[in-house]
């Protein structure tokens, strides 16, 4: 921990101005592959830090990549700043307020705009101990567009982004601190769309072929495959185009959009194969043209024993969280908006740390089990960098206990004292973790021989066919 005793310094004049950073991005408020500002100005902040930047990475305008130093180790910071639709929401307020500092319909329900900018602190920080120490590394930090819902990090996958990085770190906002230690699940997404036949709902039924019809048959068949599908797996729709507004219309075009989860990549593909047979018959009973779009996916994440216990004991020695008597008011306000069961889902599988009590925040360390294999039945696109290489990343609470992830109270608090906390937390985690990296290199070495392992000689597979078009592209 002596690297971040000396950069204490350099953290502690760097936070306004990283804060400011987050609380800009988090006023924006921008969407899949549309965070131009947002990536804008990370861009300019790592030039004039001196960092050399490669745009439009993977033919993505959001996505880009910042690189100083020209020998050593690849060492790549993930940053995100994408936001969620439908989650608008006044900084701040303890009620459910739509904003008037940012009135567009989004909001930063998952923290993103924290993540990118850690990760960011993370990597100018590396910087200030490089030029000090002397020692050598390049320092990367990659501008990740789209993981809500795009799989931006999958898309720069499949175009080699990430194939001659060492190790990769990263980490996620939360309400408690810990190493992201769960395995997630592999995912895929498509739209379903039913082409039928317009006629008059009453005079002419027989001529018509509804559309909606079929939509509604899909979701039926589906919901029976439920019962014979893997426990982990997970099938999730929206009916995106109902065919429209007018009842005495049989509906001739109706779209819904389909996300499919399950534990291994090939699991996922198994099941998407099953879902689409469901279309195919639900076209065949209504007598529609089927139109299948594949839209997006990602892999499952490949743990790193190695890399997480270097983490772990980076955690360790940073020690705990300091917040005053203000943050700690404002949490557990917060927390007071929480239903019980959102307390709950985050208490029980910290039980043993918690003794029975319900902190407003979680000011500690969760302990890091190499041998539990959880799961979190959510999906990453960090999982495709995974698969290539030795990838790292941690939890650090920024909310108030129990807060759940895409809720309005985690929008609220996004500019709050706690989250900025968090944030210059979570960048001092992945300073330390990549400092000792880089002054034991037989450590990556030993986390490429685990990724080698752990792939059990399955070279990493893009879940994303070739001829798949990037969303933006598509007519």
């Amino acid at each position: 921990m002596n690297a971040i005793n000396e950069l204490q310094d350099f953290f502690t004049r760097e936070t306004p101005r990283m804060t400011a950073l987050a609380d800009q991005i988090w006023s924006l408020a921008e969407l899949r592959y549309a965070e131009m500002s947002s990536a804008q100005l990370h861009i300019d902040a790592l030039a004039s830090a001196g960092f050399r930047i490669t745009r439009n990475v993977a033919g993505i305008p959001t996505a880009f990549m910042a690189e100083w130093g020209d020998d050593g180790p690849a060492v790549a910071f993930l940053g995100e700043y994408d936001a969620l639709s439908g989650l608008n929401q006044q900084s701040g307020a303890l009620v459910c307020t739509p904003s008037v500092d940012s009135p567009g319909l989004a909001g930063h329900g998952c923290g993103h705009h924290l993540l990118g900018t850690s990760a960011h602190f993370a990597a100018i920080a590396l910087q200030a101990h490089l030029q000090a120490s002397g020692r050598k590394a390049r320092i990367r930090y990659y501008g990740c567009p789209a993981e809500e819902g795009g799989s931006g990090k999958t898309f720069m996958a499949r175009a080699g982004v990430f194939d001659d990085v060492d190790v990769a770190l990263t980490w996620h906002p939360a309400s408690f601190t810990a190493v992201f230690s769960q395995n997630t699940l592999a995912n895929i997404q498509a739209k379903f769309i039913f082409h039928g036949k317009a006629s008059h709902a009453a005079h002419s039924p027989h001529l018509g072929r509804s559309a909606l019809d079929a939509v509604e048959l899909m979701n039926v068949g589906v919901n029976y495959l439920r019962e014979h599908m893997p426990s982990d797996a997970r099938v999730h729709y929206a009916v995106t185009d109902s065919g429209g507004l007018s009842p005495n219309v049989v509906q001739a075009r109706a779209e819904v959009l389909y996300l499919i989860r399950a534990g291994r990549n090939h699991e996922a593909a198994e099941l998407y194969e099953r879902v689409k047979n469901v279309a195919r018959g639900a076209a065949l009973m209504t007598d529609c043209r089927l139109e299948i779009v594949f839209d997006k996916a990602c892999s499952n994440l490949l743990q790193n024993t190695t890399l997480n216990q270097v983490m772990y004991a980076q955690m360790q020695a940073l020690g705990q969280l300091r917040l005053d008597a203000r943050q700690q008011k404002l949490a557990s306000d917060f927390q007071a908006t929480l239903d019980p069961n959102d307390l709950d889902s985050v208490s029980r599988p910290l039980a043993a740390v918690l003794r029975g009590k319900v902190p407003a925040v979680f000011e500690g360390l969760a302990p890091y089990d190499p041998k539990a294999q959880e799961t979190m039945f959510g999906s990453t696109d960090v999982a495709d960098v995974s698969w290539i290489t030795p990838t790292v990343q941690a939890w650090v609470a920024c909310y108030a206990f129990g807060t759940p992830l895409h809720s309005w109270q985690m929008v609220s608090q996004g500019q709050s004292g706690l989250a900025h906390a968090g944030m210059v937390h979570a960048a001092k985690v992945l300073t330390a973790t990549a400092v000792e990296l880089i002054a034991n290199p037989a450590l990556i070495e030993a986390a490429k021989a685990e990724l080698l392992e752990r792939r059990q000689g399955q070279p990493y597979a893009c879940p994303i066919p070739a001829d798949v078009p990037l969303p933006f592209l598509r007519k």
